[in-house]
């Protein structure tokens, strides 16, 4: 087995020291901001609940376990319905969370992200590709257009139809067991190996993590080791690919319900408390998962997910929740 060169692979120590510092930093002042009420309204989501979500993003988005369907179940297990019933506090209230994701994986990346971004402004101005830098930035430019157009033409099908706590169980099931299966394969390539045509192939994959219970970071790393991407490597790609399809539903839903639609009241302290939890334990899974999949596979997380979903369909089955939310 050839193993893949790793040119930019390993994190200097001072990343990570700063990633898990500022962290530490971000999730303290969220627990702060919390045990004060800050901004804590009655009768509105609190704070506490705000700073529980904020984590579950930051971790579960970046981890291959699915933030979506987290989003959902943990609310479903905790009988939260706040968000549920109000429906223009939830739409604002998730562009905040992702708001925290995309700045931690933004603050972790910066420099990579500045790299790929001017090498693929000159590949374009030039109109061809060198470099494996540029090769890189095609291969994400490239695999965020379908998850673009297929969240843009389906957003009020995948709002209708997709999202009750059974169907979060069963595909959080089934890809696990298709995450298992590829993981299997060797690693035998980096990113800038792939070609665009590969680029494409993961980004259609990533479109299937529209469903809630597919994850999108699990169903990118699953199509990477699919394509024999390194596990390290793997990992990376989807964290680089959550960058522009984020920042585009950020800007879009922030335009639509925060610049021309009304603030709901009693947004500051929970949309404050969750965007500094997002991005703290943002940072957290970012530098965990890179330094964990060094020296394992993803078989924990394959766990992880088939132990949720049995969980929930239990729960179901006894009739301590119901199936739908």
């Amino acid at each position: 087995m050839r193993c893949p060169r790793r040119r930019f692979h390993y994190d200097a120590p001072v990343r990570r020291a700063a990633a898990y510092g500022s962290a530490v930093a971000l999730l303290a002042l969220g627990v702060v901001l919390t045990a004060l009420g800050w901004g804590d309204e009655p009768g509105k989501l609190p704070n506490w609940q705000a700073l529980v979500l904020g984590l579950v993003q930051g971790f579960t988005e970046l981890l291959p376990i699915s933030s979506s369907g987290h989003l959902i179940v943990v609310p479903w297990l905790g009988d939260w319905t706040y968000l549920k019933d109000h429906e223009a506090f939830n739409k604002t209230f998730d562009v905040a969370l992702h708001l925290g994701t995309l700045v931690a994986v933004v603050a972790y990346f910066w420099s990579d992200l500045v790299r790929y971004l001017v090498a693929w402004l000159r590949s374009l101005a030039r109109r061809s590709v060198a470099g494996e830098d540029e090769k890189i930035g095609w291969i994400i430019v490239i695999a965020s257009i379908p998850a673009a157009i297929v969240g843009a033409g389906l957003e009020s099908v995948i709002q209708d139809r997709l999202g009750e706590p059974w169907q979060i169980a069963v595909l959080l099931a089934v890809f696990a067991a298709v995450l298992w299966w590829a993981d299997r394969r060797p690693q035998r390539r980096d990113v800038h190996e792939l070609s665009l045509g590969q680029g494409l192939l993961v980004g259609l994959a990533q479109s299937l993590a529209l469903a809630p219970g597919v994850s999108r970071s699990g169903i990118t790393i699953t199509a990477g080791r699919l394509l024999g991407l390194s596990r390290d490597a793997a990992a990376r790609l989807s964290f680089l690919l959550l960058v522009p399809i984020v920042l585009g539903a950020v800007l879009l839903k922030g335009v639509k319900d925060v610049l021309f639609g009304d603030l709901p009241a009693g947004w500051v302290g929970p949309f404050v408390v969750g965007t500094i939890a997002a991005a703290g334990s943002g940072l957290l899974a970012i530098s965990w998962l890179l330094g964990y999949v060094r020296r394992h596979d993803y078989s924990v997380f394959v766990l992880y997910r088939l132990c949720a979903a049995a969980a929930i369909l239990l729960l179901i089955a006894a009739g301590a929740r119901d199936a739908s939310f």
